[in-house]
């Protein structure tokens, strides 16, 4: 049988770290694309004794759940995210397949195709595809050292009226970037001030390499003010294990509960066993304390990675340290186009994901994001300096 596809399915790009993950499988190419954990630091013997508690319960912990979600791990995290500012309920959040599944219930309960959501430049390459799939236009705001511009989202609101807006603005995929208190201010004012909701993806928060910094959700800013414009998610992916695809959304109840009936014609409910595990995990394990271990290991990583590109010599390659997080978002040399060096770099054994795949439009060629997390020592070393050779053969062909 030939298959007929639907055209919003066929017309969606394939993600580019998915295809460059597919790469990696079985081989020794030194991959800096996916943004992967350290599997070497993953609370193996926690989960296993939480796992062991969940079935020590008898068989009712293997019944379906409620679409919302465990109950009693929803608990949990509304005190966790009082301890940012965030005050909510179980009733005002949702437990979903990591928060990328929170970015589609979202998008499915508050946008119709055709709609405009308004995204930085660049952005997460996972959340294009979401928009993509639903039939909606993506516009870029420009951004800077602090954030989205101000003017220049103002001046595509008012032009193009978003349903949405989506920002990730603590340690962006793929910049790394940090919004300033008064950046975010400034982007909420402006949702307020012309009917926008804000989906603010929290993924990389907590793995700041500075213990002491604060930095404020647009949640909370949204929330002390009186208002209900931010709907937030985050996961536990990145500070327990990715397996586990547990994420959450907390944000104004009603749309909370259109979120859930999209969810229930998408699976029911995410795994209640995987929720079970992780409510057993934070009562019995430190997780805050994990996440400083986690946190100091990434920072020395990043620093390490730092290192050895600068030893490398390379001109017209920059970037910008950033303050958490997993990526070192790096610029190549003039005139440098990222997707045929990549092919020239897995040749030389050395992966990474080109900068074009983060923008909605008109994409710097000359761009890339490099994962720190995954690898240090010998094989970063190694990996940068295959790079930095492909690098250097590639603007020689030039």
């Amino acid at each position: 049988m030939e298959y007929r596809f639907a055209s919003k399915i066929s017309q969606v790009k394939s993600s580019a770290v998915r295809d460059i993950l597919k790469l990696t499988q079985g081989s020794d190419l030194i991959s800096f694309a996916g943004g992967l954990p350290a599997e070497e630091l993953f609370p193996v013997q926690a989960v296993r004794e939480a796992a062991d508690r969940v079935f020590s319960g008898g068989t009712g912990s293997l019944q379906y759940g409620l679409t919302e979600g465990y109950i009693p791990l929803r608990e949990q995290l509304t005190e966790r995210m009082a301890l940012k500012g965030m005050k909510t309920s179980p009733e005002e959040m949702i437990l979903t397949t990591g928060s990328q599944q929170a970015i589609s219930l979202l998008v499915e309960a508050l946008t119709d195709p055709g709609d405009v959501v308004l995204v930085e430049k660049p952005t997460y390459l996972a959340c294009l595809q979401v928009f993509q799939l639903h039939g909606l236009r993506v516009i870029a705001a420009e951004s800077d050292e602090f954030g989205i511009v101000p003017e220049d989202a103002e001046r595509l609101i008012r032009e193009h009226k978003p349903k949405l807006l989506y920002a990730v603005p603590t340690f962006g995929n793929p910049t790394g970037k940090v919004w300033t208190t008064e950046r975010r201010k400034q982007l909420l004012e402006l949702c307020v001030r012309y009917g926008v909701p804000v989906l603010e993806d929290d993924p990389y928060g907590e793995i700041k390499y500075d213990a002491d910094a604060e930095y404020p959700t647009m949640f909370s800013l949204d929330q002390a003010a009186g208002g209900n414009s931010v709907i937030y998610t985050s996961t536990f992916s990145k500070t327990v294990a990715p397996a586990l695809r547990t994420g959450w959304a907390i944000g104004d109840a009603a749309v909370i509960q259109m979120m859930a009936k999209a969810k229930q014609a998408a699976d029911i409910h995410s795994s209640a066993i995987d929720q079970q595990i992780l409510h057993h995990l934070l009562k019995h394990f430190p997780l805050d304390e994990h996440i400083k271990v986690i946190s100091s290991s990434y920072g020395e990583r990043m620093r390490e990675m730092q290192s050895l590109l600068q030893a490398q010599a390379i001109d017209g390659l920059t970037w910008i340290e950033p303050k958490g997080g997993m990526f070192l978002w790096v610029e190549l040399p003039e005139g440098l186009d990222a997707e045929t060096l990549l092919k020239v770099a897995v040749k030389k054994g050395v992966a990474f994901v080109p900068g074009s795949s983060f923008y909605g439009d008109d994409p710097q060629r000359n761009t890339a994001r490099l994962n720190f997390t995954h690898n240090k020592g010998e094989r970063t070393r190694i990996g940068v300096e295959r790079l930095a050779e492909a690098i250097r053969e590639f603007t020689a062909r030039s």
